[in-house]
């Protein structure tokens, strides 16, 4: 019997520019933060930034909101309008910082934009918070905002739409962020005797003086799913009462079965729910 060497072949591989040698996937995969199972960036964006396979909601920002509720053509209002820090809070030179570059890495002026338009050819004012402007947070220009939103809706007999997504009131801002959710439930309470519907959009989170005041005051309160909703966070709450919270406690789903939330609507369906409700009221 005969045995055989066989020969290795060496095969040459021409050496590649380092630029070159990346994996080309690099950047485009990203783990879920609900299922944490890898998602493809684009398959995400194009399912309007919530999971393909656990449908876990991430946040958007507030001209991505407006596109998805409203019609084309929809107008903003009040786009000047931008905080000044009246207070000259002086704790830390980031908050006047943050005020100075925001703008430019954001793209809005304050935590909140006003838009005008339809929703499937109804009416409607809406305001949309933008969580990346300081956590969505709500101080005097923001308060003024959303009642201007308020207040135009009453005057033109349009139906009112805020969508909340705010770690609460700003604190640098002290009392004039505070008085700010007695100022939105006055316009909002002249809004109710008009007869005109306000629908609360509560998104992941709601929180703090947002949550206390105007978020919670709709005719119509949707959140969507899994959204952190209540004043106080868990941790602070776990703290003080020194007992743990029950499992999912403040999640939307455990607000609906507390009957804090009147719905929980995924957010792909919010301008045919938002709609279908808007026709009822008007009914």
């Amino acid at each position: 019997m005969s045995w055989f060497k066989r020969e290795r072949k060496s095969f040459e591989v021409p050496d590649a520019p380092p630029e070159d040698r990346r994996v080309l996937t690099e950047g485009l995969w990203m783990k879920c933060e609900g299922c944490r199972e890898p998602v493809w960036k684009k398959d995400l964006e194009a399912n309007a930034n919530i999971c393909p396979k656990c449908s876990f909601h991430y946040k958007i920002t507030a001209y991505e909101r407006l596109d998805l509720l409203l019609d084309e053509g929809w107008k903003e209002f009040d786009s000047t309008l931008h905080s000044t820090d009246p207070l000259k809070f002086r704790a830390t030179k980031a908050y006047k910082d943050s005020l100075e570059s925001l703008p430019k890495k954001v793209g809005v002026r304050d935590a909140v934009i006003n838009a005008r338009g339809t929703l499937d050819g109804i009416p409607v004012v809406v305001s949309a918070m933008e969580y990346n402007f300081i956590g969505g947070s709500m101080g005097s220009v923001v308060g003024e905002k959303i009642t201007r939103s308020v207040e135009k809706a009453t005057k033109e007999n349009r139906a009112l739409i805020v969508v909340s997504c705010s770690g609460g009131a700003r604190m640098q801002e002290g009392a004039l962020s505070l008085m700010q959710m007695a100022k939105i439930s006055a316009a909002l309470a002249i809004l109710d005797r008009k007869a005109i519907p306000y629908i609360s959009v509560l998104t992941n989170p709601t929180t703090g003086g947002v949550t206390a005041s105007f978020a919670m005051l709709g005719d119509l309160n949707i959140a969507e799913p899994g959204a952190l909703i209540g004043f106080a966070g868990p941790r602070v709450i776990e703290q003080t009462i020194r007992q743990k919270l029950p499992e999912g406690f403040q999640r939307s789903e455990f607000l609906l079965d507390h009957g804090m939330v009147d719905a929980i609507v995924p957010r792909k369906e919010h301008k045919a729910y938002i709609a279908s409700s808007l026709r009822f009221f008007r009914e």
